[in-house]
């Protein structure tokens, strides 16, 4: 049996004037840009999955319209996207699906729109897609396909996770590749439509394969640059201490996604650097506590950080990682005010580099479900405007207009080339302090 692995990638963005600021203003899509050339890992650890004796081939579809004829001839393909790549997914099940090729669609916006997805494939998988592929492709071979197949009813363990197949990538199309360490997180953010969705509580998977799947990686990439993709990445703390040490002799580079209580833990932080850490992104979501308020929803934990927020960039800082500070600009307590807070907090905290967004409602999060309560979804179903960057909502205290000029001005200030290389100065500066104060012995 020929299969197709296929990701639906690239960054999007509904609105053209941010598609021209992305043109002049290469910092702004920079992180972005990491993030679109990164491949499926999903996929590839499905093709992991596929027993000996099929013909796999893994694609990556930028943008359906400049596909001339479909990719193949395959007997089954497997779809994974992200909710503002969704009706390019769709609109390329349905080709394939015309040409008799069965269909399966998986992803996190699928898991939460089952229905919708249903009427553009053969088969729907909801969650976690390594419960269900072994079983999904007998019923294949056996002509007794399901509809769909949910892992929701499954106890998968990250211990039985195939190594991805790697092998199936050229590696210089990428910058970095990605490895999953855990699943899932024990904040319970509002607007959070990440692991969350497909799997139901936390999960880590153990440190002798997170090690094996490095190992496989720099088969093909000798010195590789490793993004741990994981929502959270330091919730256990002891589990890392110990995989860090392993890390130090493996010659990665690596960056990864934490909160600010990695800043309590100065042992982990120096691992962390000897072990490749160049960066690490800390979603501080707003300057403001009233922007906090109630964002995390099982303790309002996030508020409970507000006060540490610039020592913890120093902290980690000073151990030589970079911070990548990510904002959420929308949320209910912002009026046109928080975006010269946000420009003022990046300044006043030197942080490395700063992540702004625009709040985005995605299906099957608790933000999306009370913004359609309170009617102030723009429209139904706009998933193409999903995309981190474009308003799809109401805002609370300020207009759509308001959210989107005051987003695209503080990112054309932001990314200019001068502020890009004034945060990179003071960086370079605070590292030759501390290097001078080491050979010094203070």
């Amino acid at each position: 049996m020929r299969i197709g692995f296929i990701a639906m990638s690239g960054v999007r963005a509904y609105n053209e004037e941010l598609t021209k600021l992305g043109l002049t203003l290469p910092g702004f899509v920079d992180r972005n840009k990491i993030i679109a050339s990164l491949p499926s890992l999903g996929l590839l650890t499905l093709a992991g999955m596929t027993p000996d004796g099929h013909d796999i081939e893994y694609l990556e579809i930028f943008d359906i319209k400049d596909l001339e004829k479909l990719p193949g001839p395959f007997d089954l393909v497997a779809v994974s996207t992200y909710s503002a790549q969704i009706f390019e997914a769709y609109e390329l099940a349905d080709r394939y699906r015309k040409q008799g090729v069965t269909t399966v669609i998986g992803g996190p916006h699928v898991t939460c729109v089952p229905e919708e997805a249903q009427e553009h494939c053969d088969c729907v998988v909801i969650g976690e897609g390594e419960a269900v592929w072994p079983r999904l492709l007998r019923d294949f071979e056996n002509n007794a396909l399901e509809p769909l197949y949910t892992s929701f009813n499954e106890n998968f363990d990250l211990a039985d996770s195939p190594i991805p197949r790697f092998e199936l990538l050229d590696p210089d199309k990428y910058n970095r590749l990605t490895v999953q360490t855990s699943r899932g997180c024990p904040h319970r953010c509002e607007f959070c439509a990440a692991s969350v969705l497909i799997s139901k509580k936390y999960k880590q998977k153990p440190a002798g394969k997170v090690l094996d799947e490095i190992h496989a990686i720099k088969k093909i990439w000798k010195n590789p640059f490793i993004e741990f993709a994981d929502d959270n990445t330091f919730i256990n703390k002891k589990y890392w201490a110990a995989l860090l040490r392993e890390l130090r002799d493996e010659d990665i580079r690596w960056f990864t996604e934490t909160d600010v209580s990695i800043a309590d833990e100065p042992e982990l932080l120096s691992l962390m650097r000897e072990s490749g850490c160049q960066q690490v992104l800390i979603g501080f979501e707003s300057p403001s506590e009233a922007g906090l308020d109630g964002l995390e929803l099982s303790s309002n934990w996030k508020l409970k950080q507000h006060d540490r927020y610039k020592s913890a960039i120093d902290t980690i800082q000073r151990h030589g990682i970079t911070v990548n500070g990510c904002f959420i600009l929308g949320l209910d307590a912002h009026d046109t005010g928080v975006f010269d807070e946000v420009w003022n907090f990046v300044h006043t905290s030197n942080l490395y580099e700063a992540q702004i967004t625009v709040m985005t409602a995605f299906p099957g999060t608790p933000l999306y479900e009370r913004l359609t309560r309170e009617g102030r979804m723009i429209r139904k179903n706009d998933w193409a405007r999903c995309t981190l960057f474009d308003v799809n909502f109401q805002p609370a205290l300020m207009s759509v207009r308001e959210l989107e000029k005051g987003f695209r001005d503080l990112a054309e200030k932001l990314y200019s080339a001068e502020c890009t290389q004034a945060r990179r100065a003071h960086y370079k500066a605070l590292l030759r302090d501390l290097v001078k104060k080491r050979e010094e012995g203070i």
